[in-house]
């Protein structure tokens, strides 16, 4: 099989990080790609990175916009592309040189298999981190959390298409996990290659951090709310996860109230508690 895949870096003051997207995609084993950069406004040196791979190899393109977001800069490079099937990354990200090879071979084996994302390390500098290995599956793995764990991997771009894009309106995170839950809810599945071959940079702090950190509620409000429908479907697997969820907050609360150190602060604020309550008497 040799057909084009379509690689989608989309990049927002990652300047210093994009040479190595690049060169990762660069080392693929499998050759037949165009890939495009999509600079989202970014004010740093992006332009002049882009100009000089292009330049270098004319399977890199180059996309400039105003700033959209994560969403529309997706959406803006899978618009040009030319491939039948779409890689997405992002720019301070990595693939393993074998990636874009065996989530093709993985894909076309099963006509039923509409994404296919890896294993992955988390990494800072140099040094791996911890391994983390998504589940993947169909739409009922997806319905309350993002069984990718990630943006970056191998899609159709029929089920792009199919399903509209990504939501442009997401523009605080967990917009990947969004996309998951529309191309799932059509029947495609997703596969996980049971191997590492995806690099994710942590850094302190991040658009995802910042999604769970700062805007988690708020955005599984805005998922719910958009499939209202799709919930109401699986409505005891969702009474079943509500449930759990409360279940395990109090098994950790008993936890923390159980532990020593919880114990003894206790103690030592009873005294100040009595006199605090006298005094309101």
């Amino acid at each position: 099989m040799n057909e084009l895949v379509s690689v989608i870096i989309p990049c927002y003051n990652q300047a210093k990080y994009l040479p190595e997207a690049l060169q990762s995609i660069k080392n693929q084993t499998y050759q037949n790609w165009e890939c495009i950069i999509v600079n989202d406004g970014s004010p740093d040196e992006t332009d002049n990175i882009a100009a000089e791979w292009c330049k270098k190899d004319s399977r890199f393109k180059y996309l400039y916009q105003e700033n959209g977001g994560l969403s529309n800069a997706r959406n803006s490079g899978i618009k040009k592309a030319d491939g039948k099937y779409i890689v997405t990354l992002d720019s301070d990200d990595k693939f393993e040189p074998t990636f874009i090879k065996k989530a093709l071979n993985s894909l076309t084996s099963d006509v039923n298999i509409g994404l296919v994302c890896s294993w992955g390390f988390r990494f800072m500098g140099d040094k791996k981190r911890e391994l983390y290995t998504p589940g993947g599956g169909s739409i009922k793995e997806f319905l309350f959390c993002n069984a990718a764990n990630m943006g970056s991997l191998l899609f159709r771009k029929e089920c792009w298409e199919e399903v509209g894009g990504y939501d442009e309106k997401m523009k605080s995170g967990y917009e990947d996990w969004e996309f998951y839950i529309r191309v799932c809810q059509l029947g495609w599945n997703m596969n996980v290659l049971k191997e590492p071959l995806f690099l994710y940079r942590q850094h302190a702090v991040s658009m995802r951090t910042d999604a769970i950190n700062n805007h988690d509620t708020e955005i599984k409000k805005y998922i719910y709310h958009k499939h209202e429908a799709l919930y109401k479907d699986h409505y005891e697997d969702l009474i079943d996860y509500f449930l759990k969820a409360i279940a395990l907050e109090k098994k950790n609360n008993i936890k923390v109230h159980n532990k020593i150190d919880f114990r003894v602060g206790a103690a030592v604020l009873k005294p100040f508690r009595i006199i605090k309550a006298f005094f309101k008497i």
